[in-house]
C-alpha cells in the first residue's frame, strides 16, 4: 500500500485554543500567541516523524489550527495593520515549531460581521502576501443562519486583492484562502482548518488519505456489480481509517493531549497514482465530467463514510472525497481534455466534501463574478446541510488555456473559463439570504 499505492496519513493537526491570549495591547497579544503555540506544539513534528518511522507509513504534513483570529484580536486590533502583525507572529511561531501550515487566520461571519471580523477580512491580502505558511478562511453561511451576502461581496474583492498582492508568485496567496459554508470546528485540512470554540484547549486531529489504495483494489473488480463495488470501497476505507485511528491515538498519547477526530477524506496529490479522478475512471468513466460523474462520486463518498465510521468512533472534519483540480493529476487531465468544466465541478460538490477547490481562473475575472461563484457554492452547502467551500485563484496575467505551476502538494492547474455573464446587480444587494425552511428545527 505504501510503496505501490501511495498510502499515507495526510496530516496530524494540533488544534490550539488562543482565546486566553486576547489582550488590549497588540504586542502583549502577539507575545502570548507566540508563547502558547511554541510551547504546546514544540514536539508535534518530532512525534509525527517518530510514529511515521515506527509504522512505516508517511505522515505527509504536521499542521496547527488555532482559534479564529478575529475572536482573539478583537480587543487590540483597530486597523488592518494590527491584524497583519498577528499574521506575522503566527508565521514565525509555525516556522519555529516546524509545521507545514497553520490555519485559523479566520472569521466566522455567517450571520453578520463585527468590526473585528471586517478588519481581519480586509487584512487578508496583505497577510497572505507577507506570510508563508499561514492559511486563512472565512465562514459566510450556514444552514441555520443563511448566507451573509455582505461578506460574500467583500470576499470577491478580497480574493482579487489577494491575487494582485501575490501576483509575483502566480497569485498563490489565494491558494491559502478559502471561503466556507457550514465550516466544521475540527477540520484538520488546510486552508479551512481552525480550532472551534467548542473544542478542548489542545487536541490532535488526523486526516487520512489513500485514493491510490482505493484505485488499486478497484482494478481487480472492473466488471463487478454495484453491490461488490460498494462493498470493496467500504472495506478499503475501513482499513485506511484504522491506520489513521492508530496514528491519532499514538500522537495523542505521546503529546499528552486529547484525541479529537479522524477526517476520512480521500485527499489526492499531484503524484501519478494518487488521484480521486482515477477512482472515478476505474468505476467506469472515460474522464471525470462525463455523464454519470455525479452519481459515481456520490457512491464513492458514501462508501468512504460508511467504511470509515466503522473504523473510528470519532469521525469529523469534512470526511469524504476531495476534488481539487490542481492537486489531482486526473482532474487536471479531465480539464485539459475538455471533459470537466466549472459548472460540472459545481454539480459534483453537491454530493462530496469541500467544494470548488484549487481552481485557476483568468486574472481579469470580475470580483462580482467571484462573489457569485462563492454564493452559489454556499447555497449548495446551506440547502444540503453540508460543508462547501470555494478556493479559487484568479491568476493575474493569465488567460484560459494557460497553465499555472504552484509546486508541492498544490500542484499545477490549467486556467479554466468562467461564465462571462454578469451577476453584479445580484451581488450588490445588501443583507443576507435567509436560511432554508428545513433549518427551523427547534
Amino acid at each position: 500500500m505504501v510503496q505501490e499505492e501511495t498510502l499515507d496519513v495526510r496530516t496530524i493537526t494540533m488544534g490550539i485554543n488562543l482565546l486566553e491570549c486576547a489582550d488590549s495591547d497588540t504586542d502583549v497579544c502577539c507575545r502570548k500567541i507566540y508563547d502558547k503555540i511554541t510551547r504546546k506544539a514544540a514536539n508535534l513534528v518530532k512525534v509525527g516523524e517518530e510514529i511515521s518511522r515506527e509504522i512505516g507509513i508517511p505522515i505527509v504534513n504536521k499542521r496547527i489550527s488555532i482559534t479564529p483570529i478575529s475572536l482573539v484580536g478583537g480587543s487590540c486590533c483597530h486597523t488592518t495593520a494590527d491584524y497583519v502583525r498577528i499574521a506575522r507572529t503566527l508565521d514565525e511561531a509555525a516556522k519555529v515549531v516546524g509545521v507545514n501550515f497553520l490555519g485559523g487566520y479566520s472569521a466566522i461571519v455567517s450571520k453578520g460581521m463585527t468590526r473585528s471580523d471586517e478588519l481581519l477580512i480586509r487584512s487578508i491580502p496583505e497577510a497572505m502576501a507577507v506570510t508563508d505558511v499561514v492559511c486563512s478562511s472565512v465562514n459566510v453561511g450556514s444552514t441555520k443562519t443563511g448566507i451573509n451576502m455582505d461578506a460574500v461581496r467583500l470576499l470577491g474583492e478580497v480574493v482579487k486583492q489577494t491575487a494582485e498582492a501575490t501576483k509575483e508568485n502566480d497569485s498563490l496567496g489565494c491558494g491559502k484562502l478559502v471561503v466556507l459554508c457550514n465550516a466544521p470546528d475540527d477540520n484538520p485540512f488546510m486552508a479551512g482548518a481552525f480550532h472551534g470554540v467548542s473544542e478542548d484547549d489542545v487536541i490532535v486531529n488526523v486526516g487520512v488519505s489513500g485514493p491510490g489504495v482505493v484505485h488499486h483494489v478497484l482494478k481487480g473488480i472492473r466488471d463487478a456489480s454495484f453491490e461488490v463495488l460498494c462493498e470493496t470501497i467500504k472495506r478499503t476505507a475501513f482499513k485506511i481509517t484504522r491506520v489513521g485511528q492508530y496514528v491519532a491515538q499514538e500522537a495523542s498519547r505521546r503529546l499528552g493531549v486529547p484525541f479529537g477526530i479522524i477526517d476520512l477524506s480521500l485527499a489526492p496529490t499531484p503524484a501519478v497514482g494518487d488521484s480521486v479522478a482515477d477512482i472515478l475512471c476505474e468505476i467506469g468513466l472515460e474522464h471525470p465530467g462525463a455523464p454519470g460523474t455525479t452519481a459515481a462520486l456520490a457512491l464513492l463518498n458514501d462508501q468512504v463514510k460508511k467504511g470509515g465510521v466503522m473504523a473510528s468512533s470519532y469521525v469529523g472534519g469534512l470526511s469524504g472525497a476531495f476534488i481539487p483540480v490542481s492537486e489531482d493529476q486526473g482532474m487536471i487531465e479531465a480539464v485539459q481534455a475538455g471533459a470537466l468544466t466549472l459548472e460540472k465541478l459545481e454539480a459534483m460538490t453537491c454530493v462530496c466534501s469541500v467544494g470548488l477547490d484549487m481552481i485557476a481562473i483568468p486574472g481579469d475575472t470580475p470580483a462580482t463574478t467571484i462573489s457569485g461563484i462563492i454564493a452559489d457554492e454556499a447555497a449548495i452547502g446551506m440547502v444540503n446541510q453540508k460543508t462547501t467551500a470555494v478556493r479559487i485563484i484568479p491568476v493575474v496575467g493569465k488567460k484560459v488555456g494557460d497553465v499555472v505551476e504552484f509546486g508541492g502538494l498544490l500542484g499545477y492547474a490549467p486556467v479554466m473559463p468562467v461564465n462571462g455573464f454578469s451577476c453584479e446587480a445580484f451581488v450588490n444587494r445588501t443583507g443576507r439570504i435567509p436560511a432554508p425552511i428545513h433549518s427551523f428545527k427547534n
